[in-house]
């Protein structure tokens, strides 16, 4: 409560009780004479003034009596407040206190220890300093060291220091082509398998499908006759029978000297064979002309395509592995017409799959897949150049166009690593593919082919410098190279032999593999008397 606010009621209280006591006394005189009243009246109102003042000192003390002990306990009151503040500042100050000496104690420490520091990297500077003047010294020790040696070794050896450079630098280089041979070595093992044939490969394939002309008896088609006579009336007159089979089928009929024989010619076998069905319909019904014609190359389409359809049940059927669309056992049964270096590829589709079966027993894995897998791989080799895209590729397409399991059209795809594999089946059929291709008689060439292709193998190896010899053996698959000793050291023999075989690759077009071996012999004779 305000101090004020107190002392203002305390006067009032006292003033109003004062005036009712002197109003008290006023207002019922005594009646008294004139005189008498007046001096009543004065001596009334002394005792008042005198009650009065004696009322108003008595308020007045107790005011500053009750004034002095509401400020007491107000002075009091803040005195605690003060001191509790005062005990919390000096609380504070006192925590403040013992921080500073914490951090001071902990400064002092670090002082210490850089100082300490400081006093480890003036001797460390100190020590490096005497080190360096140490190794100033035996730098120049060295040098005067090194300029009486290199001149001593110019006097033992009778080399000036360019040409003991120049010695040096060659023998450098020597080094860097073996180390170069050999890293060149690593990497080729590295990427043999997805190198070597793609480009050979690649060519085949673009062969088969355009059906083009390799060797000569792989597109032609020889009809025997049952005598001479027939060649007119195959012919017709001015020839209209022989334009009429061919428009008909889409050959050439070549009627020459040969005797008893007609030859067709033709890059499309399937045509070849309709067109040599057609003939020889033609020539058991005896009846030649080109209506007869036309009757009879559709009715030798019908007999091939039949042959087709019952070529590829013969070869699922053969191999055991289930049912399979109809349109894809057509397309699979075409490949009977089609070849690959004179191999049958209908034949080899069958071969892969035993092979791929076999494997896969060993391995552990579903042989019924592996077999699958290994007669559909080169079905895309059925599809004429209409179509674009490698016969993986296409064998692909078709294997997902006609529901095949994934496992099979991952391995169609990449029996030639043309995508990832995601399973084990499609390494196997690419071995598979690689062990009927290599087998001994799977694939034949023309005599004069071959020993062409003998003779420059063996002339690539001679035109190297240090070759002394060089033989094509094992039907051209190994290629052996004697080299002059003292012409080729031991690691050149392998920078040789890498630079042949990439020269092969380069100039010679062959199937399968070639296997360049390097010989370099060392022969010491001595005769004891």
């Amino acid at each position: 409560m305000n101090v004020e606010l107190l002392i203002t009621a305390v006067v009032a209280a006292v003033l109003g009780g004062g005036l009712a006591f002197v109003l008290s006394r006023v207002k019922s005189p005594p009646v008294a004479p004139a005189g008498e009243a007046e001096q009543e009246l004065r001596r009334e109102l002394s005792r008042v003034e005198s009650e009065w003042s004696r009322l108003r000192d008595d308020m007045e003390r107790r005011i500053d009596a009750e004034v002095n002990f509401r400020l007491k306990d107000k002075v009091l009151e803040e005195r605690s407040k003060l001191e509790i503040a005062l005990d919390k500042e000096r609380e504070e100050i006192l925590n403040l206190e013992k921080r500073l000496l914490a951090r001071e104690e902990t400064m002092e420490t670090k002082l210490g220890q850089l100082e300490r520091r400081e006093e480890r990297m003036e001797e460390r500077a100190q020590r490096l300093e005497s080190d360096r003047q140490r190794m100033t010294q035996w730098e120049e020790k060295l040098k005067t060291d090194e300029a009486a040696l290199s001149h001593k070794l110019e006097e033992m050896a009778g080399l000036s220091r360019e040409e003991a450079r120049e010695l040096v630098m060659e023998m450098m280089r020597e080094e860097a082509r073996h180390a170069a041979a050999h890293h060149v070595r690593q990497i080729e093992q590295e990427a043999r398998e997805d190198a070597e044939k793609r480009s050979r490969e690649i060519i085949t394939t673009a062969i088969q499908r355009m059906a083009g002309e390799f060797v000569s008896e792989r597109t032609v088609s020889v009809v025997p006759l049952p005598s001479d006579d027939l060649k007119g009336r195959i012919i017709g007159r001015e020839g209209r029978n022989i334009r009429a089979i061919e428009a008909a089928t889409g050959v050439d009929l070549i009627v020459d000297d040969t005797p008893e024989a007609v030859v067709i010619s033709g890059f499309n076998p399937v045509r070849r064979a309709v067109a040599k069905k057609a003939l020889e319909l033609l020539i058991e019904d005896g009846r030649i002309h080109p209506q007869r014609i036309e009757e009879m190359v559709k009715k030798a389409e019908k007999e091939v395509a039949r042959e087709i359809k019952e070529a590829g049940e013969q070869a699922i059927l053969e191999v055991g592995i289930g049912s399979v669309h109809p349109d894809l056992v057509r397309i699979l049964g075409a490949l009977k017409y089609r070849t690959s270096y004179t191999q049958n590829v209908l034949s080899h589709s069958v071969e892969v799959a035993f092979f791929a079966g076999m494997m896969a027993d060993e391995l552990g894995l579903d042989p019924k897949i592996a077999r699958r897998a290994g007669l559909l791989h080169d079905v895309g080799k059925a599809i004429d150049h209409d179509r674009e895209g490698s016969h993986a590729m296409i064998g692909g397409d078709l294997g997902r166009k006609y529901k095949e399991r994934p496992e099979v059209i991952n391995a169609i795809e990449g029996h030639h690593f043309d995508v990832e594999a995601i399973s084990p089946y499609t390494p196997l059929v690419h071995a598979a593919d690689a062990l009927s291709a290599a087998r001994p008689g799977a694939r034949r060439e023309m005599m004069e082919t071959y020993i062409k292709r003998l003779r420059d193998l063996e002339a690539i190896a001679s035109n190297f410098t240090g070759v002394e010899r060089s033989y094509a053996i094992q039907a051209g698959r190994e290629l052996r190279v004697i080299v002059c000793q003292d012409k080729v050291d031991d690691q050149g023999t392998l920078t040789l032999a890498n630079a042949i075989a990439r020269k092969i690759e380069d100039e010679l077009t062959y199937p399968g593999e070639i296997k360049v071996t390097v010989i370099r012999e060392t022969r010491v004779q001595q005769t004891a008397h």
